[in-house]
């Protein structure tokens, strides 16, 4: 059905899809959970109601992209995870401390329920941080040089102001209001100190690696890949515009500055898949090194082309189930 030497393309493919959409998806709730205010339990209340009918289907993308490397790129797997130990378990701890605070949150007597708020943040900002600290790590090629590490906070840094960026426009999307208009003001915030990491990412990366340089200076490739940061700086422009001019009376355009947003973080990522392919582990690892026997790749893929539609269906079902402005948080 498909040649043996095109099946690690696809499951490349297939794993990178996973990793946008979660990066996507959760990172708009991740973000929420960010900027969750420990001092207006009316506003925490509307922002946990916008996430709450996603946040946990969200993160299903994680667990299909971490399951597609370690059956289709083992080998890779292993190296990634023996240096990414340690945050990528901060990740889970992170998300363990989000699952647990949200049901918490309103189980618990009044006077406990900020408390729980808390966990919930801090959750949210552990999970986000150590995403960016493994970003930052495998731009830096796992290194284990003080560089590689102060690098890899400010990439901690830089994700978890992305996330509270996505999520603050979601929060444009779906609230009105004051809490609105805070989400406005958080998004401005967040986007300029975004521009940072992106810019550091764009410098970095090339630097450390000569392929990447390479592959960013010589044409006719450069010219097509000039594209990428154009797109991305005009996108960071159009966004902050966008936010000067809402509110709107009727609300119209809440809606643009997510999907200003989302076609941002696709832009970053392209630009990464870009600096890497076919290098799944940055400058020792290809695809097709790293992949598993062609007998078990096919055999997979019959199973995640019935998976993935699957979780493409149900996620697109409960959006437009769930969608429009939030309303009360409630609990039956």
């Amino acid at each position: 059905m498909f040649a043996d030497q095109n099946l690690p393309i696809i499951f490349a493919g297939l794993m990178a899809l996973a990793v946008v959409v979660y990066a996507i998806l959760d990172g708009y709730d991740l973000g929420v959970g960010i900027l969750l205010p420990l001092n207006n339990d009316k506003h925490s209340d509307q922002m946990i109601a916008s996430i709450g009918p996603f946040w946990d289907a969200n993160e299903t993308w994680l667990v299909l992209a971490v399951g597609l490397l370690l059956i289709a790129f083992p080998e890779a797997y292993n190296l990634v995870f023996k240096d990414l130990y340690i945050p990528a378990f901060a990740l889970l701890i992170g998300l363990i401390l989000r699952g647990v605070a949200f049901d918490f949150r309103t189980k618990v007597r009044e006077v406990h329920k900020g408390k729980w708020n808390l966990i919930f943040k801090l959750g949210s900002l552990l999970a986000s941080a150590a995403q960016g600290y493994m970003l930052g790590l495998y731009v830096m090629g796992f290194q284990s040089s003080l560089n590689a590490h102060l690098f890899a906070a400010l990439s901690a840094v830089g994700v978890s102001c992305a996330y509270a960026l996505i999520g603050a426009t979601w929060l444009i999307m779906k609230t009105t209001d004051d809490l609105q208009g805070k989400a406005i003001h958080w998004a401005k915030r967040a986007g300029q100190v975004s521009v940072i990491g992106i810019v550091a990412v764009c410098l970095v990366n090339p630097l450390i690696n000569p392929a990447v340089l390479d592959r960013w200076t010589t044409a006719p490739t450069a010219y097509f890949l000039a594209i990428i940061p154009i797109t991305s700086f005009a996108l960071l422009a159009l966004g902050y515009t966008v936010l000067n001019r809402l509110p709107l009376k009727d609300d119209s355009g809440c809606w643009l500055p997510f999907v200003i947003t989302v076609v941002l973080f696709l832009s970053c990522f392209s630009g990464l898949a870009f600096s890497y392919f076919p290098y799944i582990v940055p400058q020792q690892l290809t695809i097709w090194q790293a992949a598993s026997a062609p007998e078990s790749l096919r055999f997979i893929l019959f199973g995640a082309l019935v998976v993935i539609p699957c979780i493409l269906a149900y996620t697109a079902f409960s959006y437009k189930v769930f969608w429009g402005k939030v309303e009360k948080l409630e609990y039956y």
